[in-house]
């Protein structure tokens, strides 16, 4: 991968990185402990609170999982390993690689396909 593709791809990953730093902020009030006051919030509003703080939760969850993944690209990238399939070896896919900058596995290993490759040529 050249240079160029390099750089447009670092500059992808630091702008997801930055998205999800922006809805980490943006979240955060939503995973506040809930309060057990009974007379400033019902019983159904205060499982629809608990609910919510849970879905935020979640969501917190799946964006740290995100940010790891996107930094081991960021080291790949630093290596010069990006965007080659950890399972076969072989160049990933550039629009795979612009859809999920992230993603270490082509789309044949991913699916788990067996058959044979053909060399080109």
């Amino acid at each position: 991968m050249n240079s160029s593709a390099c750089d447009r791809f670092r500059a992808l990953i630091h702008d997801r990185l930055a998205a999800l730093e922006a809805a980490e902020e943006a979240g955060a009030d939503s995973q506040q402990i809930v309060t057990l006051d009974q007379q400033a919030i019902g019983r159904l509003s205060r499982q629809d609170a608990l609910q919510n703080q849970a879905m935020a939760q979640a969501q917190a969850r799946r964006r740290a999982v995100e940010k790891q993944r996107l930094q081991a690209a960021l080291l790949r990238l630093d290596e010069g390993e990006f965007g080659y399939c950890d399972d076969c070896g072989e160049e990933i896919a550039f629009k795979r690689l612009e859809l999920d900058p992230a993603v270490q596995r082509c789309v044949e290993c991913a699916s788990g396909y067996v058959g044979v490759r053909r060399k080109p040529g």
